[in-house]
């Protein structure tokens, strides 16, 4: 009989939590009780506690005193100001790398953006969310100053933590993303001036903040109504 490694009993744990996570089965403030996953999972509580420290590492759990480990609640005021300032650090990169990106690499950014359509009709947010990582970053990566591409990739390690729950919140935002996508391709591919390529880029990431601001406050409404 084959028995399963320690190792591998972590790794299951981690990828069955994230997953949920990530689908927001476990919402921002879930209670993640060790012996309950354990169980679950028909494991001990010791592969389960490796896999949510590995989580906490990642900033997808907290731990608070008395309370245990619980699923990190959104800073909607950090997003809120991360979000605004990777539109203009991210717009800026983009137009500044748009004369420099050639057909070879437009066509594989194109290619990202097909791959996030065919998604569509079943959305996994945490893999929909690394192709759209792969797209921006094919068109802000050649941006030749290297002090705004920093707070670009700045920008981006910040949101690390919370950027799967995004499409999970909000699906329906999927569908104009990839739409979006299209437009600011096409206006580099046309030539368009920079100001209109930043612009674009900007308004993008601003029509993502926005619409999962309002998601997060809709379900906090609903959330309120149901207690009371």
């Amino acid at each position: 009989m084959t028995t399963v490694s320690g190792a591998s009993k972590s790794e299951q744990a981690y990828a069955w939590i994230r997953s949920r996570i990530s689908g927001h089965a476990f919402g921002p403030g879930y209670r993640l009780v060790l012996g309950s996953i354990a169980e679950e999972l028909g494991m001990s509580v010791v592969p389960v506690r490796e896999a949510i420290r590995r989580l906490e590492a990642e900033g997808l759990v907290t731990f608070e005193r008395n309370v245990g480990a619980r699923v990190t609640l959104v800073d909607e005021s950090e997003y809120a100001h991360t979000m605004q300032t990777l539109g203009i650090v991210e717009g800026a990169a983009t137009a500044l790398s748009a004369p420099l990106l050639d057909a070879a690499a437009l066509d594989a950014a194109t290619e990202v953006n097909e791959q996030m359509s065919r998604m569509l009709g079943h959305l996994d947010a945490h893999a929909f969310t690394e192709l759209n990582r792969q797209f921006h970053s094919v068109l802000f990566e050649p941006c030749p100053n290297p002090h705004l591409l920093d707070l670009v990739h700045r920008g981006w390690a910040r949101l690390s933590g919370i950027r799967d729950s995004t499409f999970a919140y909000v699906p329906g935002r999927a569908q104009h993303s990839v739409e979006e996508h299209s437009q600011i391709l096409e206006l580099i591919r046309s030539g368009a001036e920079p100001l209109e390529i930043e612009l674009a880029a900007r308004n993008h990431r601003w029509r993502t903040r926005d619409a999962f601001l309002d998601a997060l406050h809709t379900r906090s409404h609903q959330t309120l109504g149901e207690v009371s």
